[in-house]
């Protein structure tokens, strides 16, 4: 038990996440015989196996899991002693994890990540795209400093910062311009097109229309907003998308763009972290360059509107 080290727990954490060693490896940039040759010495230092090991896959033991949950506590408080480190510095440098959900990152990111460069030009950044629910579980554990997603999370271990609220508008094939634009309650009655289960702007979306999560025959499933969107230029359906991706989703496709009447559907995007984060002075600074970023973009599409 002595021989521990913060690597070899690194080294655990890792293949506990990806469940194969070649993808562990990968991710901790090691070859996949030192990484193996590592958990081994790992478990005989220990005397327990912590791995049941198949031909594609290998899954924690009863014992691996419990000690999963010890291990990622130690290692979010070892990440803290560096973050309180940088914090006491009073400027921000070094790593910076931020994940932002896909209904927002292709649009936002690159402003975001060019501003921030130009404000700490000691940042080393982290992306991370994924749904809200990966990403809090992704906070929690350690593995991000904050992330953008659509407010509010509830979670009580997590501090929230609103940004923007931007509207939703509303994607009609091309030959439908300048007809009546209808409001949630006809939306129900319209083939409606929606990202598919566990994006948050889908239930923001069904919201708005008074529908459960359930499927209705009239409503169909896309993986992207880019793809709902090709389908109604296709003669599909009709979708939402936030104002913010109006630009790139629509310039080649053939649909027509309405803006909703009050109350319009909208919603709130914003950034969180753990609020015992040291960051979390330097994590405010960075959401007012978001905000600076988002407000910026606002004001380019109205000039070009």
């Amino acid at each position: 038990m002595n021989n521990l080290t913060i690597r070899q727990l690194r080294y655990f954490e890792a293949l506990a996440r990806h469940g194969h060693f070649g993808r562990a490896a990968g991710a901790s940039s090691i070859s996949q015989p030192a990484l193996s040759l590592q958990i081994k010495d790992l478990e005989e230092s220990l005397g327990a196996t912590l791995f049941e090991r198949g031909p594609r896959q290998v899954r924690l033991t009863g014992f691996g899991e419990e000690f999963a949950l010890r291990v990622r506590g130690i290692l979010r408080s070892v990440d803290e002693l560096a973050d309180l480190a940088r914090a006491s510095q009073n400027q921000l440098a070094g790593r910076l994890r931020i994940g932002v959900i896909p209904t927002v990152a292709p649009y936002l990111l690159p402003t975001i990540i060019g501003n921030l460069t130009r404000h700490y030009a000691g940042l080393d950044i982290h992306v991370r795209e994924t749904l809200t629910a990966r990403l809090i579980q992704e906070l929690a554990e350690g593995r991000l400093d904050t992330a953008i997603v659509a407010l509010p999370v509830s979670e009580p271990s997590l501090a929230e910062v609103a940004l923007f609220a931007e509207d939703f508008v509303l994607v009609r094939p091309g030959e439908d311009e300048g007809k009546p634009v209808p409001n949630g309650e006809a939306l129900r009655e319209m083939r409606l097109l929606l990202l598919e289960e566990g994006h948050c702007f889908r239930d923001q979306a069904l919201s708005f229309c008074n529908m459960q999560s359930t499927l209705p025959r009239e409503l169909l499933e896309g993986s992207s907003l880019s793809t709902l969107v090709q389908m109604v230029s296709a003669g599909i359906g009709v979708t939402l998308i936030p104002e913010m991706a109006v630009p790139v989703e629509t310039r080649s496709a053939l649909v027509s763009i309405a803006r909703f009447s009050s109350p319009k559907p909208s919603r709130t995007i914003g950034m969180i972290w753990r609020s015992t984060s040291p960051l979390s002075n330097q994590l405010l600074q960075i959401s007012e360059v978001v905000r600076q970023s988002a407000a910026s973009l606002r004001e380019q599409r109205s000039i070009v509107a």
